[in-house]
């Protein structure tokens, strides 16, 4: 049993991601500037750091095992870095053009102008080859459909649907929003994954004119060169580094290949069973694992019920290195394939055209991506054979027929978690009957509000805050 004075307050972090990582930054830089007498131990179940952001370099590539990059609309990235002293490694791609197959036809590029599959101007729209005449004329109504009158959430797709019609969905809309949260948007929830959208509907009567205003609005400095809001942005030398830098500026207790297996209340205090047989007693506790681990560490007292209700869907990334002589010439940075589609694709990232310093001259390194709900079968699949049906539909896509240099198949089992209609209510009753319980115990991760890199950091500053508040009110 591990004590602590009287004075000071001891904080347990489960879970050694981006997440767990950022909460352990912005609690010792809080409390430094507060002057709180804190410790805090950091525990992680695998050997390593980082969780999904994992980063493979070998004879010159940058190969990313996970997520590759990331859009950091309120700088929550550059914040965090310029404190790491490792903002000067951020790098915004060099080229953005995305295509989209539908139908198993020729693909056809993004109209310009377009945030997640919405067109902010009609022209290049109505110049695009994408949808049918009475397509584009059904999608130009969201100018003039009135707001809708839904009480509580919805689905995404069925938003979408009503707003620009079944054909826009289906050919523009649903292949971006699937590879973004890979999932199905007929399932997913509008207020958890894209509330801004119903926003912009409520507040301007539509969607693509609530899209303008903020565009036009934003403050100038959000689209500086080097880091604007809407770009895709990397670390020049993978995106672990920021992994390796909160890793070295954390000054607490690090304990690797620990696992906690449950909460308990110990008087006053929090106790933590740990795996190694020991018991770790605390004053609170910020659990950033999965929300399946989170949920089995109070199955005692019954509680996170809620959070057995949320689905996660297996993925699979698979990056392949071609000479670049082997390729058809192609101009496109990202293709995403339409659910109409025959193709066990979701998309294709010409990760050299978006960033070029990660290869070596004349090689191109290409990351695609298996796996949708309903067909998590294929990502069970041996990496002979995921390569082969990624080979295949490469070739059906683009004319690819040599072999790759090098493949590295990456899964991830259960990784992306779904925030499907009522998700919202869920974690909020989640995290008020676990605060009763335990109030000082806090839920973060890509699990509860938000997937993306952006979304987790502010999850971590968040409780760190919150957290402190309630240690030393």
């Amino acid at each position: 049993m591990i004590h602590v004075t009287d004075n000071t307050r001891r904080v347990a972090i489960i879970g050694g991601g981006i997440t767990g990582l950022s909460a352990a930054f912005y609690l010792q830089e809080q409390a430094k500037l507060h002057h709180y007498p804190l410790e805090i131990v950091l525990l992680e179940g695998s050997h390593r750091l980082g969780g999904k952001l994992q980063t493979l370099r070998k004879d010159g590539f940058i190969i990313e095992r996970g997520p590759d990059s990331f859009i950091d609309r309120n700088h929550t990235v550059l914040d965090l870095a310029t404190k790491l002293g490792i903002d000067h490694d951020l790098v915004q791609t060099a080229n953005a053009k995305t295509y989209i197959a539908v139908n198993n036809k020729e693909l056809q590029p993004v109209p310009k102008n377009t945030i997640l599959g919405i067109p902010t101007q009609i022209k290049p729209f109505m110049a695009s080859n994408l949808v049918s005449w009475s397509g584009k004329v059904r999608a130009t109504a969201d100018w003039i459909l009135p707001p809708s009158r839904i009480d509580g959430d919805q689905s995404l797709g069925k938003f979408m649907r009503r707003r620009f019609g079944e054909e826009f969905v289906q050919n523009l809309i649903e292949p971006f929003l699937s590879g973004v949260f890979s999932g199905d948007i007929d399932e997913l929830s509008l207020q958890a994954t894209l509330p801004t959208l119903l926003q912009y509907e409520q507040e301007t009567g539509s969607v693509m004119r609530g899209m303008r205003r903020e565009l036009t609005s934003m403050d100038p400095r959000t689209f500086t060169e080097e880091h604007n809001a809407f770009s895709v942005q990397t670390f020049t030398n993978g995106m672990d580094i920021i992994v390796d830098a909160l890793a070295d500026a954390f000054n607490g207790q690090l304990m690797k290949g620990v696992r906690v297996q449950s909460i308990k209340k110990s008087n006053d205090r929090v106790c933590l069973a740990l795996n190694n047989k020991s018991k770790l007693l605390v004053d609170g506790v910020v659990i950033a694992t999965p929300h399946q681990a989170a949920q089995k560490l109070f199955s005692e007292q019954q509680l996170l019920q809620d959070l057995k209700s949320i689905p996660s869907n297996t993925v699979a990334s698979v990056s392949m290195i071609f000479k670049d002589e082997t390729l058809p010439e192609f101009d496109g940075t990202d293709v995403y394939m339409s659910r109409n589609s025959d193709y066990s694709l979701t998309s294709v990232t010409n990760e050299t055209m978006k960033f070029p310093h990660i290869a070596p001259k004349g090689y191109t390194l290409l990351n695609c991506y298996i796996g949708r709900t309903g067909d998590a079968a294929i990502v069970e699949l041996s990496d002979s054979e995921i390569e082969k049906t990624v080979i295949e539909d490469l070739k059906q896509l683009s004319g690819v027929t040599e072999q790759p240099v090098e493949t590295v198949v990456s899964r991830w089992k259960d990784s992306m978690p779904q925030y499907t209609i009522g998700h919202i209510d869920r974690i909020k009753h989640a995290k008020k009957e676990l605060y009763e319980a335990f109030p000082t115990v806090r839920l973060a991760g890509n699990s509860y509000e938000g997937i993306s890199l952006p979304k987790c950091i502010e999850q971590g500053m968040k409780n760190a805050e919150e957290l402190l508040d309630e240690l030393f009110k």
